[in-house]
């Protein structure tokens, strides 16, 4: 005889407080992705396949609109990733800001050819994956042995489309707390002296995608940014990609409960904070370098199959030395 209690335990299906579901693949169909093997926490790894649609004719594909664009299949990314995580594992999952981004590449593919890279907070590696089908170096980095090993298998895994090219993604650490590079030749995914000159020499853009949602590291990411643009030779552009996301207010909690949503008090604090400290960054007093923003209209075309929701932005920064 089964223990009622026990019973009930193993048929109720939980999740932890923090626990947070992918937006992107919650509506993948279910033969696209096959679950592989458990990562180093125990969670469950997925292999999806993301179907590439491009024109032969760049500048056809720009005078059309995404309802009017007549697509062929390019070519498809494989991609380990995870559907659920805590939010202190968000990076192993993949977010509609890096499809955003990644479209945006892939639009104005012929202004990044060649290029040396910097995205920061890769995660997955969708967005550097994308880039390097069209730059010279990307480098993509993040935080965590277990995140990186994932988004290294994933450039290994896309190579048929970065090697035709000649592009090529280095999974790198960069930790946003750390003031500096991580050197050590004994710990994995360190830079090398020659990587870190190179970046500084040589790059002319800086990727991040859909990680403005706490504002802790939204703080680190832009003094990154701040340390990084100063120690470049040349100008560089930044493209940030972001999804508001509604925070419901405890005042607003309690009138839910007493079953009613008059006066509904809905923000969006992680967006807010983004805006405010871009703001701080255009304003900031300095004798080195200009920082000037602008958001990105998104009336380009979309060459990945997921559901752009008008809560996206795409921001533009271009760092200038005075």
């Amino acid at each position: 005889m089964v223990d009622v209690a026990k019973k009930e335990t193993m048929d109720d299906i939980t999740f932890r407080s923090d626990t947070v579901l992918s937006d992107v693949h919650l509506h993948t169909p279910s033969k696209r992705h096959l679950m592989v093997r458990l990562n180093t926490v125990g969670q469950p790894v997925f292999l999806s396949q993301f179907q590439l649609l491009l024109n032969k004719n760049n500048q056809e594909s720009e005078r059309k609109n995404e309802k009017e664009l007549i697509t062929e299949n390019m070519g498809h990314q494989i991609r380990e990733h995870t559907m659920a995580t805590p939010l202190e594992d968000v990076g192993k999952q993949v977010w509609r800001g890096a499809f955003l981004l990644a479209d945006y590449i892939l639009f104005k593919r012929d202004m990044f050819r060649c290029c040396t890279v910097l995205e920061l907070g890769g995660g997955t590696g969708i967005t550097s994956i994308v880039m390097a089908m069209v730059a010279k170096t990307v480098y993509c980095t993040d935080v965590g042995e277990d995140l990186l090993a994932m988004c290294e298998q994933n450039v290994t895994l896309n190579k048929h489309l970065t090697e035709p090219e000649g592009g090529e993604v280095k999974v790198k650490e960069l930790d946003w707390l750390k003031d500096e590079f991580c050197i050590d030749p004994e710990a994995p995914y360190s830079w090398s002296e020659a990587e870190i000159a190179d970046l500084h020499d040589h790059t002319t853009v800086i990727l991040a995608a859909d990680v403005f949602y706490d504002d802790d590291l939204t703080d680190a990411l832009f003094k990154t940014l701040y340390k990084i643009t100063h120690n470049l030779k040349n100008s560089c552009t930044i493209y940030l990609s972001i999804e508001k996301r509604m925070n419901v207010t405890a005042y607003s909690r309690v009138k839910m409960l007493n079953f009613t949503l008059r006066h509904m008090d809905i923000t969006c604090e992680a967006y807010n904070h983004f805006r405010n400290t871009l703001n701080d960054l255009e304003t900031l007093q300095d004798s080195k370098m200009k920082y000037t923003s602008e958001p990105i209209k998104l009336a380009f075309c979309q060459f990945l199959v997921y559901e752009r929701i008008e809560q996206l932005e795409l921001w533009k920064i271009i760092a200038e030395p005075l």
